[in-house]
């Protein structure tokens, strides 16, 4: 998965503005999480991808614990649709995919010591 979704996405929106989506186990939509969000995400362009961004480091927090999930726009209730679009002024219909946190980058292991 290109971890540049999260960072060149077509739109992004508020976490504090999803709280209809959270718990996403509770949504009646395509819900992706792990790898299959991975390969879900794999086959869009980042263009049609609008991503949770954090709004304070409560929220990045959360966002960083939560595994990396992708929802299906066209599948979410249209009163939760209808909820971020309000909150947000953003088209959702012009998106396929929301997604909420983001795939880790491979980062090495360093050492305190290397900072002196």
């Amino acid at each position: 998965m290109s971890v540049g979704h999260f960072y060149d996405a077509g739109g992004y929106v508020d976490h504090g503005d999803i709280s209809d989506l959270i718990p996403v186990k509770a949504l009646s939509a395509e819900v992706h999480q792990y790898r299959n969000a991975e390969l879900k995400l794999q086959e869009v362009k980042s263009e049609e991808v609008v991503a949770v961004s954090p709004t304070s480091l409560a929220s990045s927090y959360f966002l960083t614990q939560h595994p990396l999930t992708a929802i299906e726009v066209e599948s979410l209730p249209g009163s939760v649709r209808a909820s971020i679009t309000d909150d947000e002024d953003i088209d959702l219909s012009r998106f396929e995919i929301l997604q909420i946190g983001r795939q880790p980058r491979e980062s090495q292991n360093r050492s305190l010591s290397e900072f002196k």
